[in-house]
């Protein structure tokens, strides 16, 4: 059976392919409810810990912490970092598997999906367009420890163009707008059926549904007169609540409504319910906003003659009427809302996993990925892209792209530095939004080929390794990861390593109250 998964940021939508139909999989909440959505929830009290409906029917006990917004921890994360709630510690790569591990049980035993005890799932993954190949490699070493067979990762807008294909049939230009609960992204995709190009993809990883919640949240406690001490001592289970509350006011939202009445009494005790005006929540949403039109005419002024056909508008956060109308001042009347936003995406990975359908995705790398070398005989550091941005990602059924440098070296131990930018100044150093990843050593004296930690000795020129002869071989498969084999072609050695944040030491990632935007830190 195969199926698309859009593992959101607050909720996970799942589509199944069925004879040529993407039918959204529903699932039985406890309390007896239906959903078509997997709440992305994980919940602890003490070392007990539960994920999804489970987690989501705790959230109204006090002794029991509930983390939202999981998938957000994943921009600077590495399957060693650690999510720490409260007093307990537990690695982000633990939590993603007990996540997926969690619906994996659902789709078999609380869902309409009917599928079979021992049969295969087959799965096409969404993962955010300027997600780094850290986080997509997370995503998919989770399902596939939890039991799916992952087919593969596509961009979570790259997925809602061919949604839009297979309802509209319409060729041209296609620019995908994807505000979901915890990320924006955007593609701009050439559709000539049945081949999809994706031209551009662009995001900010930090803009949401999620924000929209928070804001309408500081509103209403700036109403109900409670100062910054009385919010600064709210528990993560109260803070949980309040964000809820708000979630549940803003999807009851319509362009009509002309005040939100909040229940703080949700929240604490005594605190009331208060009114919000919708304009004023409307003001002080309008600033995102703008910035994901900044980022859509930045993207599109990027390429020449790229004008579009139709804005596909996609994305549970989307469905705030404030998009629709900041989108229509913009862009006029091409502006067109999914009739299935919270699913579209999940229903374009199921396409994709349909290998029957005829469609062809052409992705292309979304930032640039490269390597610090020294320059000058030392006396400088260059930078030095292996892959570009932009660079078209091979099909499934093609071979990873690959890139080989081969030099003599010069130290006892090589140190490389890897780094994904989502730009490059005119000097070919790396600029925008940069993730930073950590180092890897490689012995290039053979004579410290077995040792195991190389951190412990220093790096130094050597005559032992002065005749050694390296080699690096990086490749990049169809969904962005990047995989390098260093060999000492010398003393006929190597090791692999599938390049990302890998450090044994990490700062523990605390799932408390965010900074509202724009804070100083």
């Amino acid at each position: 059976m195969r199926l698309g998964i859009d593992f959101g940021t607050t909720r996970t939508v799942v589509a199944s392919v069925d004879r040529g139909n993407y039918p959204i999989v529903s699932f039985d909440a406890p309390d007896g409810g239906v959903f078509d959505w997997f709440p992305s929830l994980l919940a602890q009290r003490g070392k007990q810990r539960l994920y999804g409906w489970e987690a989501w029917a705790r959230q109204g006990e006090d002794e029991w912490t509930i983390v939202r917004s999981l998938k957000r921890v994943l921009e600077d994360a590495g399957p060693n970092t650690i999510l720490r709630i409260g007093d307990e510690p537990i690695a982000v790569s633990d939590a993603l598997f007990g996540m997926a591990l969690a619906l994996r049980g659902a789709l078999m035993e609380q869902s309409n999906l009917r599928a079979k005890p021992g049969e295969k799932l087959e799965v096409m993954l969404g993962a955010p367009a300027n997600a780094n190949s850290n986080q997509r490699f997370l995503t998919a070493e989770a399902f596939r420890a939890a039991g799916f067979d992952v087919l593969g990762l596509l961009n979570e807008p790259s997925a809602a163009s061919l949604e839009y294909n297979h309802k509209n049939k319409a060729a041209g230009r296609i620019l995908v707008y994807d505000l979901g609960g915890g990320t924006f992204d955007a593609s701009l995709v050439e559709v000539d059926d049945p081949i999809h190009t994706v031209i551009a993809s662009e995001g900010i990883s930090t803009l949401g549904g999620d924000d929209f919640d928070e804001i309408l949240a500081d509103l209403a406690l700036e109403a109900a007169g409670i100062d910054d001490l009385a919010r600064d001592a709210l528990t993560q289970v109260e803070v949980f609540r309040l964000h809820e509350e708000c979630r549940v006011r803003k999807e009851s939202l319509h362009p009509n409504t002309r005040r939100l009445a909040i229940d703080l009494e949700c929240v604490r005790d005594g605190w009331g319910s208060i009114s919000v005006p919708v304009a004023d929540y409307y003001d002080r949403c309008r600033p995102l906003m703008e910035e994901t039109v900044r980022l859509v005419e930045d993207m599109l002024s990027a390429h020449v003659g790229a004008g579009i056909d139709a804005l596909y508008v996609t994305g549970g956060g989307s469905e705030l009427p404030l998009v629709s109308r900041v989108l229509r001042e913009t862009f006029g009347r091409g502006v067109k809302r999914s009739a299935y936003t919270r699913s579209a995406t999940a229903i374009g990975l199921a396409i994709q996993a349909d290998a029957q359908a005829g469609y062809v995705l052409r992705e292309k790398f979304t930032r640039f990925f490269g390597v610090w070398r020294e320059g000058e005989a030392g006396r400088i550091v260059v930078f030095d892209p292996l892959f570009p941005k932009g660079m078209p990602l091979p099909a499934p059924d093609e071979l990873p792209h690959t890139i080989v440098r081969e030099y003599a070296s010069a130290h006892n131990i090589g140190h490389f530095r890897y780094l994904e930018s989502s730009a490059l100044e005119d000097g070919g150093r790396p600029a925008g939004d940069i993730a930073i990843w950590d180092e890897i050593l490689f012995p290039f004296d053979p004579a410290l080929r077995e040792e195991k930690d190389l951190s412990r000795m220093p790096v130094m020129r050597s005559d032992a390794a002065d005749p050694q002869r390296i080699e690096e071989c990086y490749s990049c498969d169809g969904s962005g990861s990047v995989h390098v084999t260093i060999r000492n072609l010398t003393a006929d050695y190597e090791r692999g390593y599938r390049l990302g944040r890998w450090a044994a030491r990490e700062e523990a990632v605390v799932p408390a109250k965010r900074k509202k935007k724009g804070a100083k830190s």
